[in-house]
């Protein structure tokens, strides 16, 4: 497994941990993770902070320039919030985990010239699956249902 994509899963598990909803996400620029972050809706309150958020807003500020050079790494695919984050600050590639049990505006942001590479991993599936069955509140809510 990818090494990017294993570092979004530990997040995603870390965010479950915490009574929260297992999605995470990570960002790679040259190779290296600069950010990290897990949804924290439950956690935090929050009506934003999916994991996407989250991670960007652990990066902290950089340059429209790192933003383009930077990967974006999510264990589920992104909502058109999340998306909408991708195409604001230019952030060329997604890897997305899986987009079985949810599928954000994939090919919009393709449309946008945004690279989408969908690995559905085995893991990221039956997450979700599980996470799923036992909470459907807590996914409607965070999906908008």
């Amino acid at each position: 497994m990818d090494a990017y994509l294993a570092a979004a899963i530990e997040e995603a598990r870390k965010g479950q941990a915490a009574g929260g909803i297992p999605i995470g996400s990570v960002l790679v620029i040259d190779g290296e993770i600069v950010a990290r972050g897990h949804n924290q809706r439950v956690q935090k309150g929050s009506t934003v902070l999916h994991a996407e958020m989250d991670c960007l807003e652990n990066a902290g500020r950089m340059s429209a320039a790192a933003y383009r050079e930077a990967t974006l790494y999510s264990t589920l695919s992104p909502c058109a919030m999340c998306s909408g984050a991708v195409l604001l600050y230019g952030i060329r590639r997604v890897v997305v985990g899986e987009n079985r049990t949810f599928q954000g505006p994939e090919e919009y942001l393709r449309e946008q010239g945004v690279e989408v590479t969908v690995v559905n991993d085995a893991d990221c599936v039956r997450m979700m699956r599980d996470f799923i069955l036992k909470h459907p509140e807590l996914w409607n809510e965070d999906i908008g249902e």
